[in-house]
């Protein structure tokens, strides 16, 4: 006779539940869009809706079902070649500049496949999984979180390559404040711990938790807003040299930058494009689609600096993990609140840092495939802080550390400004 361990059948049925949340939101996004919005990469950087949909699809067949389940059939012999991101150590993948160009497997055939996907991943937590199986499945979720916001990322970059200017979604457009005044929020510095104890979910890259010094330091107390970028603009912000780090004054010209990304002039007017469709830019709204380049150069302009990604964290300590996060009926930053100390910590713009997505000392990459999953990007790119407008609920923490090259615009990133003493 069988023994059911109570605790064990509640843990799988609460991971299944979770299973069954984060599977649904996914394909929650996806139903705005119709089968041609979810082909089209309009960037190398950018994939396709259905792409996203199936990779996380093929993370739970490869890494979980596969080697886990037993008499897993797959869905498909080729999706393996075809939805594999970067896993060298799992096979070849399609390359990512050319996502894009399958028109097939189309959509419909994309949802049989997660349906398949669930059914057997649903089959599998029943069975009541040993710990190694339910954190694999606790990182495929979380994994899974981060596509949901590239989802919304990548067709926002999609969509605004049309001149249509067609709408993601119809979703009310705030009247335009006054920003809140800036003030210094100060940091004693000192001896600081830093990075994620281990005691729940976190990424590798958040690990190990270690000590860092801090001189005295003090943070803006909000993002920058957009009616600040547009002194800087006033200011012939991008026509001055002496303030762009050398690599970016050469991005700066290679791409004729002159505004934010999605900013665009209309009889004079600055307009902003959207998930929502092109509206005039809200001067009190955090400014949002910059580069790492562009937020040094705002600092430099601004007499102040970017904050080291463990002064941010050091203040953000003590903050609620909350704010505007994926909230489908803004997808937008919004000014922030009437409220004193830190602002908008989390939620509405990711926040650049100074710092180099670089291992804490005495990191080391999990063992097998998996660890390909953060370590051997850490080279070329720079940490951004705190989540945006379009980070899921529950997936942001403190310790979180998101990284892009410093020229990535795409992103939800901004910037908070920092000065020493």
């Amino acid at each position: 006779m069988t023994t059911v361990d109570p605790a064990k059948e509640r843990a799988g049925a609460d991971v299944a539940e979770s299973y069954r949340r984060v599977r649904a939101l996914t394909e929650q996004l996806a139903e705005k869009l119709s089968p041609e919005d979810q082909c089209i990469q309009s960037a190398p950087e950018v994939s396709p809706t259905k792409w996203h949909r199936a990779h996380t699809s093929w993370f739970f067949e490869c890494f979980v079902l596969g080697p886990h389940l037993v008499g897993y059939e797959q869905f498909h012999p080729w999706f393996g070649y075809l939805f594999n991101s970067y896993y060298e150590t799992v096979g070849e993948h399609h390359p990512r500049p050319d996502r894009g160009l399958l028109s097939r497997p189309g959509v419909a055939e994309i949802a049989r496949y997660r349906t398949h996907v669930d059914r057997e991943m649903i089959r599998l937590l029943s069975e009541q999984p040993g710990t190694d199986v339910a954190e694999l499945v606790e990182l495929g979720l979380h994994h899974e979180q981060q596509h949901q916001e590239l989802v919304l990322m990548d067709i926002k970059h999609v969509l605004s390559q049309n001149p249509l200017g067609p709408a993601y979604a119809e979703l009310p457009t705030p009247s335009p404040t006054a920003a809140e005044p800036q003030e210094w929020v100060h940091h004693p510095g000192g001896l600081v711990e830093i990075g994620h104890d281990a005691t729940a979910f976190a990424f590798d890259n958040e690990r190990p938790r270690h000590q860092v010094w801090l001189h005295p330091f003090a943070l803006a107390s909000r993002p920058v807003t957009n009616g600040e970028w547009l002194a800087f603009i006033d200011d012939g912000g991008y026509q001055r040299p002496e303030l762009w780090l050398s690599d970016g004054w050469a991005t700066v010209q290679q791409h004729g930058w002159r505004a934010p990304s999605y900013w665009h002039q209309v009889d004079g007017t600055w307009q902003v494009f959207t998930l929502a469709g092109s509206r005039a830019v809200n001067p009190a709204e955090p400014v949002c689609h910059i580069s790492y380049y562009e937020a040094d150069a705002f600092a430099q302009w601004a007499g102040a600096r970017l904050p080291t990604e463990f002064e941010w964290e050091a203040a953000a300590t003590d903050r609620p993990v909350s704010g505007r996060l994926l909230d489908q009926q803004a997808l937008h930053p919004r000014p922030a609140p009437e409220t004193g100390g830190l602002q908008q910590m989390f939620g509405d713009v990711w926040e650049w840092t100074s710092s180099a997505y670089l291992p804490y000392p005495g990191y080391q990459a999990p063992t097998g495939a998996v660890g390909e999953y953060n370590g051997k990007f850490m080279v070329n790119q720079h940490v951004l802080r705190g989540g945006c407008c379009a980070t899921p609920p529950g997936h942001i923490r403190t310790t979180y550390r998101n990284f892009f090259p410093p020229a990535a615009r795409w992103p939800f990133g901004g910037l908070r400004l920092a000065h020493s003493g």
